[in-house]
């Protein structure tokens, strides 16, 4: 199903892959002050997600009028990670290129989010919440790395390919929702977690 393939590009084993990969290129063409931005406003975004996950599992924490138990990962590291890619790569175009780039990738978002709540995998509440912290996390990146390189060099492409790849096996070898379990547990000192479903 179309909507389904669609919110799978929010997948934290492709987003994360997908930020590392920024974070290597602009590593590897010296863009210290870009890298270093991207990489702490990336990793605070899904923190935040990460921590409004652990916080319904472990205390039931939420909205149940709107239906929000926690921010959507997929809308928000999808709407971090691709536009400020886009934003990156077209940073030799017009400005009008750019921006419309910037915002087309921003538009995709809004898919994914969409996308989001019509497979019943998020309400409205936690995929807009997704997106306006991915949104947000892209602003601070785009003034961040103002002074990054452009196009990437040929050594700065095979660094962010190898930490795509490195970054992608590695989320393969280790189950993220499950220690997101575990904290919970440790943290509330409950036996069990709250079930997912109990404010819909």
């Amino acid at each position: 199903m179309l909507w389904t393939k669609l919110f799978h590009l929010g997948d934290l084993s492709l987003t994360l892959p997908a930020g590392s990969a920024i974070a290597a290129w602009l590593l590897a063409a010296r863009a210290w002050r870009a890298a270093l931005g991207w990489t702490l406003v990336f990793g605070l975004a899904l923190a935040l997600v990460a921590a409004t996950k652990v916080a319904f599992l472990g205390w039931a924490t939420g909205l149940p009028a709107l239906g929000y138990k926690a921010i959507s990962g997929h809308a928000a590291g999808f709407t971090a990670a691709f536009p400020t890619l886009c934003w990156l790569l077209s940073q030799r175009c017009a400005p009008q290129a750019r921006l419309g780039a910037a915002l087309l990738a921003l538009g995709l978002g809004v898919a994914v989010a969409a996308a989001l709540v019509r497979a019943g995998e998020h309400t409205p509440a936690e995929a807009i919440a997704g997106w306006i912290i991915g949104m947000a996390a892209f602003l601070c990146s785009a003034h961040l790395t103002g002074d990054a390189p452009a196009p990437p060099t040929g050594r700065a492409i095979a660094c962010a390919v190898l930490a795509f790849g490195t970054t992608a096996w590695a989320l393969h070898a280790v189950s993220v929702g499950y220690w997101m379990i575990r904290l919970a547990l440790a943290l509330s000192g409950n036996p069990y977690p709250y079930p997912w479903d109990i404010c819909s």
